[in-house]
């Protein structure tokens, strides 16, 4: 297995005699925020530069699902199955509506525009937790240069229900990707300053999840080189596959380096799927990517 370093012989519990990585298509600017699509047995991701969202499937190749698309950035989706999109563009956080129509759920926090939310996850109770770093307004690249209107970079639970937007983290440089633990008594964080400060972080952080609406006890996980800690995935053993700058890091809870699965870009992002849940999809750079592991994801 070429593709795979192991460190720890735990990780031979996820390989299977196939897991090879295949490159699935190619041809965006920088590929974020993979969601899988059961129903349509496809992936949909962000091409963020290129203000779109792109699809794959295995019957159709690839193809766009969304042009233009407020400079999209992470996805997910809520309990009844709508995609849920952090936007650069609008600086807000949306849904998509079964009907395909697409709605702003929050775009603002005390009266005052949010930065641009990056990255999400649903909890099971339909609270959205999301990362707000300044991205997308830091040129007009991946959004549109703006000055911000909050006092920093922090991470927010947001109710669709009571429309509360509560502020659960205010101690983040560069907020970016986040995943709960599979009994969600857990949030990781990632901080991602250091891709715009040589002085800046790039590690992952870990946070009790207080009364399932507050974090606490925040603390250190794990420091990703090389590269940055963008976007990661949990699987139903409480493992983490953590983006980097030439593989996907895998982590058990501990907080040892299990291994790596090597990737020939530099990665934003991944996700599982599929139709037994256990192919991970990786977006890196350009391409969209797979895997199959003898493992399932604990989230969309």
């Amino acid at each position: 297995m070429t593709d795979i370093q192991i460190f720890d012989p735990r990780l031979q519990r996820i390989l299977n005699p196939d897991s090879r990585l295949e490159q699935l298509c190619t041809g965006a600017e920088w590929g974020e925020g993979p969601v899988w699509i059961g129903e349509q047995s496809c992936v949909v991701w962000s091409d963020i530069p290129n203000n779109r969202m792109l699809r794959w499937s295995a019957e159709e190749g690839l193809s766009v699902f969304r042009q233009p698309a407020h400079f999209s950035n992470g996805n997910y989706r809520d309990r009844e199955g709508r995609l849920v999109t952090c936007e650069h563009g609008r600086r807000c956080i949306s849904r998509t509506e079964r009907d395909g129509r697409v709605e702003v759920l929050v775009d603002r926090y005390q009266g005052a525009r949010l930065n641009s939310p990056n990255d999400l996850v649903v909890k099971s109770d339909g609270s959205i937790w999301f990362s707000d770093p300044a991205y997308g307004i830091m040129s007009d690249r991946e959004g549109y240069l703006a000055e911000s209107e909050q006092d920093g970079c922090h991470v927010y639970r947001f109710d669709p229900l009571s429309h509360e937007l509560s502020r659960v983290a205010n101690d983040f440089e560069k907020p970016n990707g986040l995943a709960f633990s599979p009994d969600e008594t857990l949030l990781y964080v990632s901080d991602t300053s250091a891709s715009h400060a040589e002085d800046g972080c790039h590690h992952l952080r870990v946070f009790d999840v207080l009364d399932g609406r507050r974090l606490v006890n925040g603390r250190l996980f794990a420091v990703i080189e090389p590269g940055l800690p963008d976007g990661f995935r949990v699987d139903q053993q409480g493992w983490l596959y953590v983006s980097s700058q030439d593989s996907i890091q895998v982590y058990a809870p501990d907080g040892c380096l299990l291994g790596k699965i090597l990737v020939p870009e530099k990665i934003s992002n991944c996700t599982f799927g599929g139709a037994e849940g256990n192919r991970l999809f990786i977006t890196a750079s350009t391409s969209l990517y797979a895997i199959t592991l003898n493992t399932r994801g604990c989230q969309s």
